[in-house]
């Protein structure tokens, strides 16, 4: 449980309305904590998008008490699980079409705490270059990162195929907290299913960076990555092993692309001269 002045901070996107956090759901009533959300909502500072993801434990009976006790919140429903991928998706685009000029995502289970996700968004509005803000396991003296050994050299392994496949210098690519500034990037971004249900983080980095069909991409300094002072490793995660390869193969699939567009766009500008 985190305090009422664990989140007691400047408000961000003043004027624009209160930035809204996703947060997805599927299966959580056991792990959910009720009362560090409650005191989120009531700070004032965010508007939390619950998803309930389809589930069919007492996740929805959950979210729908909660729905009861605070202005701040609110639930989408969607009738079958499509992951979380989607379910983030999904839940971005409803704040977005809402009206929403900063939104955001971060796991039930609060690994990363509401004073964190809070500190996110007040970094992402003290800057206006800022697209986006990446909370970072970096563990360090000063901060509270517990994170088993395992996770993290396994995140290490899958951060530095990612930092790869971008072509872009990324420490943490799998926190689950990320705070966005809407922009037309972003809408084209989140215009079209991710492909992998775990691999989105990269995915969705990767559409802002690079560009889509519709939209031109973002410049690097428009991306920074916020070291977390605190983040905790919760247990009952619903990765398994074939999640996670499907997510390396999907990094994987990125970079190839990546090359492959250069080698394309290298070969296009040498006939070009060629032609000249």
């Amino acid at each position: 449980m985190f305090a009422d002045s664990d989140v007691a901070m400047t408000d961000v996107g003043a004027g624009e309305g209160r930035p809204v956090v996703v947060v997805p759901c599927y299966n959580e009533a056991l792990r959910l904590d009720e009362t560090s959300f409650m005191e989120l909502a009531r700070s004032g500072r965010v508007e939390l998008l619950f998803v309930d993801d389809g589930s069919n434990d007492e996740t929805a009976e959950m979210l729908r008490r909660l729905t009861k006790e605070a202005d701040a919140l609110d639930v989408l429903s969607l009738p079958a699980n499509v992951g979380k991928a989607e379910a983030v998706r999904r839940g971005m685009r409803h704040a977005i079409d809402g009206g929403a000029a900063v939104v955001g995502y971060c796991d039930a289970d609060l690994s990363t705490p509401p004073r964190e996700l809070v500190r996110l968004l007040d970094r992402l509005g003290s800057d206006g270059r800022l697209a986006a803000v990446f909370g970072s396991r970096v563990a360090r003296l000063g901060s509270r990162i517990q994170r088993s050994a395992f996770r993290h050299y396994a995140g290490r392994m899958y951060a530095t195929l990612a930092s790869a496949a971008l072509g872009m210098t990324v420490y943490d690519t799998q926190c689950g907290a990320k705070v966005f500034r809407v922009t037309p990037e972003l809408v084209a971004a989140l215009d079209t299913p991710f492909s992998s249900r775990w691999g989105f983080d990269v995915a969705l980095c990767h559409r802002l960076r690079s560009g889509t069909e519709t939209c031109a991409g973002l410049p690097d300094e428009a991306f920074l990555e916020e070291p977390l002072e605190l983040w905790h490793d919760v247990s009952g995660s619903k990765l398994n092993v074939a999640g996670t390869l499907r997510a390396v193969a999907d990094v994987l699939g990125l970079g190839l692309a990546r090359l492959a567009r250069k080698v394309r766009d290298r070969f296009s500008g040498y006939r070009a001269r060629s032609e000249s």
